[in-house]
């Protein structure tokens, strides 16, 4: 049963030391949201918890993960959120956004008309990371974008697939074969969801990076740059042609390019978006 209100774990932070704590938490766990509110120039970070009984462990793990950054001691507070509420704050957030030549991401809430040759994304996050605002899912989209203009008759997999916008993505881009899968059941419940609402049909599973995956053309690995490497043989092991990585904060992407290319990988481009950097591989 769907509780009618969450349990909220929050945090002031400085937006600077956002990313830093991010690569240190285990997203598996559980997704941590960070907003900037341009009114009090404050950025707050937000874990929602459908299981309040979490929230302690939530808090150890973010004191931990600062303390670990050598970051300012963090002060988490808890607090309860009406679920209805919590969709309504979400709309401070989530807009329309060009992401790339062709597609735009839109919130089930907002109307577009979209424009000609545009892909139009319907998207409700739900609980799960992925609107389009980031920038690694935004590299991740724009090299589908890429590789979609010169051939949509290719397979893709989505390892990790969050809210499922890359699947989706991928889908309306044209790719004919896509498939996904996360570990989280709520992340498969959202992708499920947001496919639905945008009329394709992808299969997701829940699953994750422990073996190798029958083979796809394209596969799309937007995780952590710690992850991408200790799983680059399974990750590349599922992949026929091409690799996009994303979820890299600059400084690591060397050592994620390195780790890829003595497994055989040639890099084709990179992509920065701010303190974020996604990259295309191919098999050499």
């Amino acid at each position: 049963m769907i509780p009618d209100t969450l349990t909220v774990v929050s945090c002031a932070i400085a937006e600077e030391n956002v990313d830093t704590l991010f690569e240190l938490l285990d997203s598996d766990v559980f997704t941590p949201t960070a907003w900037f509110d341009v009114e009090t120039k404050l950025c707050r970070l937000d874990v929602f918890l459908e299981d309040g009984s979490q929230a302690e462990s939530v808090c150890q793990s973010l004191q931990q993960a600062a303390e670990l950054a050598g970051l300012p001691a963090l002060k988490p507070e808890l607090s309860t959120l009406a679920r209805a509420d919590w969709a309504e704050a979400w709309k401070r957030f989530f807009h329309v956004e060009k992401i790339s030549d062709r597609i735009v991401v839109r919130p089930s809430w907002e109307k577009y008309e979209a424009k000609p040759g545009e892909v139009v994304i319907t998207l409700d996050p739900g609980l799960s990371f992925g609107t389009g605002k980031h920038a690694t899912t935004q590299g991740c989209l724009r090299f589908l974008d890429q590789l979609a203009a010169k051939n949509v008759n290719r397979s893709v997999l989505d390892m990790g697939c969050g809210s499922g916008i890359l699947a989706i993505g991928a889908a309306l881009l044209g790719f004919k074969d896509v498939r996904g899968f996360d570990n989280d059941p709520d992340c498969k419940k959202v992708s499920d969801e947001n496919a639905e609402i945008n009329n394709v049909s992808i299969p997701i599973t829940i699953d994750d990076l422990s073996h190798p995956y029958p083979p796809a053309d394209i596969v799309v690995a937007n995780i952590l740059a710690p992850v991408l490497i200790q799983f680059a043989p399974q990750i590349i092991a599922s992949l026929s042609s091409r690799l996009i990585v994303s979820g890299i904060l600059v400084e690591q992407y060397d050592g994620v390019k390195a780790a890829y290319e003595a497994l055989g990988m040639q890099e084709v481009e990179s992509l920065r978006i701010e303190n974020w950097r996604t990259g295309l591989f191919k098999k050499a």
